[in-house]
């Protein structure tokens, strides 16, 4: 894991500053959990971290207002109850800081509409959401700007597939800088190592809508159930056929799930065909289920808590406001508006 370039602010032990967020889909899948949550917690040492659930963005695409309570409560205890700990990190809900939503307005004067316009995943989910398209959508952009240059963050984790809009933040965080004073850091994209899982059908990303995910919640038998019929290097029709596990989504999740003797194990009766890939998938649910039992008992824990991780919840939001409200005074003045 690595970063180039400037690193922005810094806290009190030379620490970078780092900001994510996370959408409150309720169901926190495998492919959440290595690509985000498992991969901030191993952030929690060397960086100073923020991290936030952002219901806010959410909104941009249509969904159940009465759902929205409930999802944005158990994707916060499953990001606690999956290593982000309070006291090591800042860990909040997006409108529970409403200054994000004034910087956004505010940096709309900084944004380009051909850039917006030329956003890659803009079209994507256009195509999708044929007729329920909204402006929320088109601007997404800009307030994932603004939830990062809020807290000033020099770096930023990232996917490739949000390259894009963290290469858009950084403009709009020169622009400002050109036009009112050098004020926001340009945040670099933080890489990580840790495997892409795509969905049980192998065919596109893990997503609830798609039904083709491992929940965190899901129990034992609930794992092997999935993993079972899941998709698996086509060259492999029958048991006998010696495949490439490089393109196999299964032996993907051996490498974000299992010890290193056993994806040794896996690639190795692959080529061979040694082994069947049913034997390669059980050992894989047992790598599976065992990494995340911890996790399901912590957080079955937490949401017996309710008034506990509310607490959490208010304490992350107050931590972030000190925070927000000092930037925004400082833009203000920057902008001429008090």
């Amino acid at each position: 894991m690595s970063a180039s370039g400037s690193v922005g602010q810094r806290d009190a032990e030379g620490k970078p500053t780092v900001f994510s967020g996370i959408q409150p889909t309720g169901i926190v899948h495998v492919g959440n959990y290595v690509g985000a949550i498992r991969n901030w917690a191993s952030m929690l040492d060397d960086y100073d971290c923020t991290f936030c659930v952002v219901d806010l963005h959410a909104m941009t695409v249509p969904y159940d207002a009465g759902d929205m309570q409930s999802r944005v409560f158990e994707t916060f205890a499953m990001n606690v109850a999956g290593g982000l700990d309070p006291d090591r990190c800042r860990l909040f809900v997006q409108s529970h800081v409403p200054e994000v939503t004034e910087l956004c307005w505010i940096l709309f004067s900084c944004t380009a509409m051909g850039d917006l316009s030329r956003m890659t995943q803009f079209k994507e989910k256009s195509e999708k959401l044929k007729g329920q398209i909204n402006a929320g959508l088109f601007a997404y952009p800009v307030l994932m700007a603004a939830d990062i240059l809020l807290y000033r963050a020099g770096v930023v984790p990232v996917g490739d597939d949000q390259t894009q809009h963290l290469e858009f933040a950084r403009e709009v965080a020169r622009r400002f800088n050109t036009r009112f004073g050098d004020t926001f850091p340009e945040p670099e994209p933080l890489f990580s190592d840790v495997p892409r899982l795509m969905g049980l059908d192998n065919k596109a990303k893990m997503s609830k809508t798609l039904n083709n995910y491992i929940s965190l919640l899901d129990e034992p038998e609930e794992i092997w159930a999935k993993l079972s019929t899941a998709a698996t290097d086509p060259a492999r029709i029958r048991r006998g056929d010696p495949g490439t596990p490089e393109i196999c989504n299964i032996f993907t999740m051996h490498q974000a799930f299992s010890p290193a003797e056993d994806t040794e194990w896996a690639a190795n009766g692959c080529r061979t065909a040694d082994i069947g890939c049913l034997d390669c998938k059980r050992r894989l649910a047992d790598s599976m289920a065992a990494e995340l039992a911890p996790i399901l008992e912590k957080y079955r824990g937490l949401i017996s808590r309710p008034d506990h991780v509310r607490h959490l919840m208010d304490e992350g939001a107050a931590a972030c406001r000190g925070i927000a409200q000092k930037t925004l005074e400082e833009v203000r003045q920057r902008i001429g508006v008090r």
